[in-house]
């Protein structure tokens, strides 16, 4: 199997999807971020100087997710249809998972919408908190579901 963002020179290109059908596509991907468990306590109980943390890592995520195309070079402009961030505690990393989930109906798949959207909530949650925790770390992040088009239904194990 060929990467698809390159022509036959070997130069990166824009793939064309004008000749795919145009099909309902979905995507999501995941990732955490652990932190401390001072740093834990402090988001979840609304305790940050900053405000709302998880509010505003939920609204970077779906903004992000709408401009990824601005940010990644070979990324087609989607007409985006839903946008769904979801930020859950979890006491035992201690930190956040983050799930971002992505829809459209196009010649195209948002696999890069849900990673990037799922990528700017956890950059957020790091930003709003760092002045207390500069330690954080963001990892996981991988795409567990994608549907739509010629490739079809995949689900990570």
């Amino acid at each position: 199997m060929a990467l698809t963002h390159f022509d036959a020179k070997g130069d990166a290109h824009m793939v064309d999807v004008s000749d795919k059908a145009v099909t309902s596509r979905i995507a999501t991907a995941e990732n955490h971020i652990k932190m401390q468990r001072e740093t834990f306590d402090i988001i979840t109980e609304g305790r940050a100087k900053k405000g709302d943390v998880l509010g505003v890592a939920r609204l970077a995520g779906i903004m992000a997710a709408k401009r990824t195309a601005d940010l990644i070079p070979l990324c087609h402009p989607l007409p985006i249809t839903k946008v769904a961030v979801e930020l859950t505690p979890d006491a035992t990393l201690p930190g956040i998972r983050i799930t971002a989930t992505v829809k459209t109906t196009g010649q195209t798949g948002v696999e890069m919408e849900a990673l990037t959207a799922a990528s700017v909530a956890a950059l957020t949650i790091y930003d709003m908190s760092k002045a207390v925790d500069k330690g954080m770390e963001i990892g996981g992040l991988r795409v567990v579901l994608k549907d739509g088009g010629k490739s079809g239904r995949y689900e990570a194990l």
